[in-house]
């Protein structure tokens, strides 16, 4: 059901339901949602909380209970892979099971999965509770795919009908205005939202219109790492993660910003990340993983540049998908310590979905002196506060996915003070 409601009085909380009219005794729960500020006024603070992939089968949902009870938040923003189209093979590491095929790839299985999703109470809280401002990564279609490319090269044949498919299942099942409905085979969602003087929220969209995948496998596009001096061709400026239409909007936004804080919302870690992989004959190797903003370097060199010649106030990153807790400080020259941060940015972990080593990462850290914290081994969400002098994040961490009744605690917490884009610790 869509309904663009009208005439509402801006920062004000509202309370609805929807009522079967040929039954009135049969209703939905009531749900409450915010209005943002008007743009003229002055805001003394605003609550976020960010997440990002949700795998059903890995655990309950405890983080959207915990934010469901939140009354103060302004705003959910969601970063992607609300589902995922796959299930979980292996049953010692399957909490829930779907009661559909492994893997779904027409309208109705997309459309059964978001069923399925929606009839867990916790997420159901979520979106009665708050405003969700949403975007997508890649499970929502498939794993890894880039524009109207599958992550195989085999499946292209067929790929298109089936992103239509995701696509349309996506828009049924979001909290997304009609105006966003699919047109011809795209479903635009990059958006800017504007808290009055206090904060623009920019809503990205990193894989509808991306370039193909930088030094693709003979029959696989998945992303992988590749040493730098091995792939010339993902440093090619005519390459975008965004698409370049996208581009354009949002260094227009940037450009006649007049907020104080200048948020990102987004599906993928945005600093650069020098990390141990395996070559092809499965020698370890250090490179850039093709498939985030690494793939896509010369974007991330627009992106900040953009930034620098509008000199945007106060931009802060908040990225998900790799299923663990960052704070990064984006640079031009990130491996230089004494190179300026241009940004900030706090990677959310997973709601469920398993998390990657540990172990890996931490070897990583030496060759990132960027990377500010990393934390691979917990499951959570990002508890945001805005003030016209500091940003808040706090990385809230549940007990165990695997209990209903798990506990929320405060894992980290970090500040940025206005005009300083270094993170430290609160």
């Amino acid at each position: 059901v869509k309904v663009d409601v009208t005439g509402l009085e801006p920062n004000t909380t509202y309370y609805y339901r929807f009522i079967n009219v040929n039954d009135k005794t049969n209703s939905s729960p009531i749900g409450r949602t915010r209005t943002i500020p008007d743009l003229t006024s002055n805001v003394d603070f605003i609550n976020l909380a960010v997440v990002s992939c949700s795998k059903y089968t890995q655990g309950y949902f405890n983080v959207y209970q915990d934010i469901g009870r939140l009354d103060d938040i302004n705003a959910v923003l969601h970063l992607g892979d609300y589902i995922y189209e796959y299930s979980v093979s292996n049953p010692k590491s399957r909490v829930r099971s779907h009661d559909q095929s492994a893997e779904v790839t027409d309208l109705a299985g997309y459309r059964n999965r978001y069923a399925l999703y929606r009839t867990d109470p916790d997420l159901q809280a979520l979106h009665a509770g708050s405003t969700a401002l949403m975007t997508w990564d890649d499970h929502e279609v498939e794993n890894d795919y880039a524009n109207l490319l599958s992550q195989d090269v085999a499946e292209d044949k067929d790929f298109l009908k089936r992103r239509l498919a995701a696509y349309q299942a996506y828009y049924e099942h979001m909290p997304l205005r009609r105006s966003s409905r699919l047109k011809g085979h795209n479903l635009r969602l990059y958006k800017s939202y504007r808290f009055g003087d206090l904060a623009q929220i920019n809503m990205l969209d990193g894989r509808q219109y991306r370039s193909a995948p930088a030094c693709p496998m003979p029959q696989s596009r998945r992303g992988r790492v590749v040493e730098a001096s091995a792939c010339d061709n993902r440093l090619d400026p005519k390459r975008s993660m965004l698409g370049m239409a996208q581009e354009k909007w949002l260094y227009s936004e940037f450009a006649k910003s007049k907020a104080r804080w200048n948020i990102l919302g987004q599906d993928l870690i945005a600093a650069s990340l020098r990390q141990p992989g395996k070559n092809p004959e499965g020698q370890e190797i250090w490179g850039y993983f093709t498939d985030g903003w690494d793939g896509y370097p010369a974007t991330r060199d627009r992106l900040l540049g953009a930034i620098e010649v509008s000199k945007l106030s106060n931009p802060v990153i908040f990225s998900g998908d790799i299923h663990s807790f960052w704070a990064n400080e984006v640079k031009k020259n990130p491996f230089d310590p004494n190179s300026k941060a241009l940004a900030a940015e706090f990677v959310g972990t997973s709601v469920t979905a398993n998390g990657p080593s540990y172990e890996l990462f931490q070897r990583a850290l030496p060759e990132n002196p960027h990377v500010r914290y990393f934390e691979s081994r917990h499951r959570g969400y990002v508890s945001v506060t805005l003030t016209p002098k500091a940003l808040s994040a706090r990385y809230m961490a549940i007990s165990d996915r695997r209990d209903l009744n798990a506990s929320v605690s405060i894992l980290k917490s970090f500040i940025v003070e206005a005009g300083k884009p270094e993170i430290n610790t609160q």
